[in-house]
Formats: structure tokens, sequence, C-alpha cells
């Protein structure tokens, strides 16, 4: 994989201290792959292409043989958009899915083939116990750079996002579901960041990975600095007169033992992360957050087999300490969405044909950026 540069490559100043890798997969466990789907050129032709666009695989709990439920919280800022799942997480606090990104015509092949994945991953679940799936899919909208009327991913292209999974730094940029995304009309895509926070005797991780696709130029923001403004040119949405449109999926994790209504309150602060880059959060754009936590682990029950315990028992972090957490996941979000434009690379459009969704110029980046004082040597 080649690594391509990122936010704090240019100079950018952005607050806390990140992971080793300042990335979702600093958390311990933690698991991302992707499957990247490009082919033709040309004129759109829906069925045959052009195709720009992907699958992101995120397993919070690695790859077990066993069920374990992982607690979540999850929030919408502008429900413009799907993830699935979200009517379990909202009512129990957990799910047991990998957690998948795509295109928005693709959120149902992508559902059938983690469906199956499960059912043959968790054999004694599934078979002996009478378990059921409701995997967390999740999208956001790329039919300018993509035919996505013409529904290119398959079931093997989401299952091999989930095998490719591995920790380490992913990649960011146009790959997996971010391959055909734009942001603030550059171009946009996968992007990630962590932070490390100490409360008391204890160190934990807050990690977060955006599958990016928002924002109109002239809201764009970085540190305070109003880059939309100073780089206007070659915006297709604002050339148009069109309103901010798509849709930014976060998925904040972390290893600090938090209870699922401490998880929904986490997520909201990802929208916090959103708006420091300078969105509304526009009524066409699909603003989805989920938060978990890989914290308590437990295997899932299974029906019929054993009996759970009458009694369960959770640690988490008191409430007077959240501050400190919250700061990391808006903190890691911000530069997250920032790491998806820098890593970007420019992909013509087919609808409108004749554009693009071009990737954020470095060095004129880097002169913006030294003209309001905020650049590092």
């Amino acid at each position: 994989m080649t690594i391509k540069p990122r936010a704090r490559n240019l100079g950018l100043p952005f607050r806390g201290i990140p992971g080793p890798d300042n990335a979702l997969t600093d958390i311990p466990g933690v698991l991302v792959g992707f499957t990247t789907v490009i082919s033709g050129e040309g004129p759109l032709e829906t069925g045959k292409g052009p195709v720009r666009t992907g699958v992101t695989a995120i397993l919070p709990k690695g790859r077990q043989d066993r069920q374990k439920p992982v607690w979540a919280g999850q929030y919408n800022l502008n429900g413009n958009g799907e993830m699935t799942g979200t009517h379990w997480i909202n009512e129990a606090g957990y799910f047991t899915s990998p957690i998948c990104l795509t295109n928005t015509h693709s959120v149902g092949m992508v559902h059938h083939a983690v469906t199956g994945w499960m059912s043959r991953q968790y054999v004694s679940d599934f078979v002996d116990g009478h378990a059921w799936a409701m995997p967390v899919v999740a999208e956001t909208y790329d039919g300018p750079a993509n035919d996505i009327n013409g529904r290119h991913i398959t079931e093997q292209h989401a299952l091999d996002a989930i095998e490719s999974a591995t920790s380490g730094l992913p990649a960011e940029g146009n790959v997996g579901g971010g391959a055909g995304m734009m942001t603030y009309e550059f171009k946009g895509g996968t992007g990630t960041s962590s932070r490390i926070v100490t409360i008391g005797e204890n160190t934990w991780t807050v990690g977060t990975l955006v599958q990016s696709n928002f924002g109109a130029r002239h809201q764009l923001s970085i540190l305070g600095v109003p880059v939309g403004l100073e780089m206007p040119h070659e915006a297709p949405n604002t050339q148009a007169n069109e309103p901010e449109q798509g849709s930014i999926i976060v998925v904040i994790g972390t290893d600090a033992p938090l209870l699922p209504n401490q998880l929904r309150r986490l997520a909201k602060r990802g929208a916090l992360g959103i708006a420091r880059t300078g969105s509304s959060g526009g009524h066409y754009s699909g603003d989805i957050i989920l938060a978990f936590s890989v914290a308590n682990e437990r295997e899932a029950n299974r029906r019929g087999l054993e009996e759970p315990p009458v009694l369960q028992s959770m640690t988490s972090v008191d409430d007077h300490y959240l501050d400190v957490i919250y700061e990391a996941a808006v903190q890691s979000v911000e530069e997250a969405i920032i790491n998806a434009m820098v890593a970007a690379e420019t992909v013509p459009l087919i609808n409108p044909a004749g554009k693009s969704w071009t990737a954020i110029d470095h060095e004129q980046l880097k002169k913006i950026m030294a003209k309001y004082n905020r650049l590092e040597d």
C-alpha cells in the first residue's frame, strides 16, 4: 500500500495527541478493509459504467467465532441517508456485525453479503442458537462520479472488504466506499484519525473513520481558516447553483468503557467535528454518526442453548470525566475529514460530464494556511 500524505505532513497543526498510526485501528482489535471498484472511461452508460465506487469494512472486534456485543450509540445530525441496524442499536445499545460503508444504491447487496458472512463466521450462534443478523451498513451518494444506478457492487466485493480487513494504518482518499465521494466540492472519500486520552491512571484511544461526501465549497474551513473562500474555483455544484449535497458517515470507536447512553452522547459530539470543517448540515446531506466501545466484552446470549446470568455488570467511565473523551472525538473527526481530502486524487465526473472532483492542491493549501499563520514548519 502506498502511504499518501496526510494533513499533519503538510504542517497543519491539529490539536491533541494522536495514536501510533493516527487511525481508528489504533484501538486494540479494530480491523479495517477495503474493496475499491474502478473501471471504464467516457460517458455514462447505465449498467456499464464508468464505475468509481467500493466497500469499506470495519471489524470492531476482529474475527472471532462467536458473536460478542459491541456497545454503541447512534446520532443523526441530518437524516437524509441510511445506516441499517440502528433501530436495535437505539433500543438495546449494541450490535454484533461488521460495519460496512458503500454507495447509496448498494446498501441492499452489502447487507445481504454481511448476513451471509455472519451466518458462516458464527456457525454455532446461527445454526444452533437461532441467532439473526442485523448488519450495520451505511451509505453516501457517489452518483456524479459513478454509475450508481448500475449497482456494480457485488456480494463478493463486500466479502473481500471484510476478509481484507487488517490492523495498521488504513488507506485514505479514493478507497473503498469513498472511491467516488467528494468533500466541499474537492475530491474526498475515506479518512481516519485518533487521539490518546488519559484520565487518572487510565489511558485509552478514541479513533474515527469517515466516509466523507458533503459540503459546499464556500463553507470549507480548516483550523479556522476560510479555505473554501480562498479556493473558489472548480466547484461544480456551486457553479451550477446547486445547494449543499452529499453525506458523511462518521464512525467513532474507543476502548474506554462507556455505556450505550454515553456512547450516544459521544456520537452527538461527532457533529461538532463535522461543523469545525464548515458544514451547517444541509437538507440534502445525510450526516449519520455511530460511536462504539470495544470494552466490557462478553458473548452474546444463545437462546435455547444456555441460560445467561441473571445479573450482568459493566464498568464505565464516570460522567464527570467524559469531557476529555468528547474533545478527543471532536478533534479526530475534524482531522479525519481533512485527511480524506489531502489523500484524495482527482476524479472525472460523469453526471455532469466534463467536470471533476478535483483533489485539493497541497501547495496552494499550505500557502493559504501560512497566510493566516496556521502552518507549522
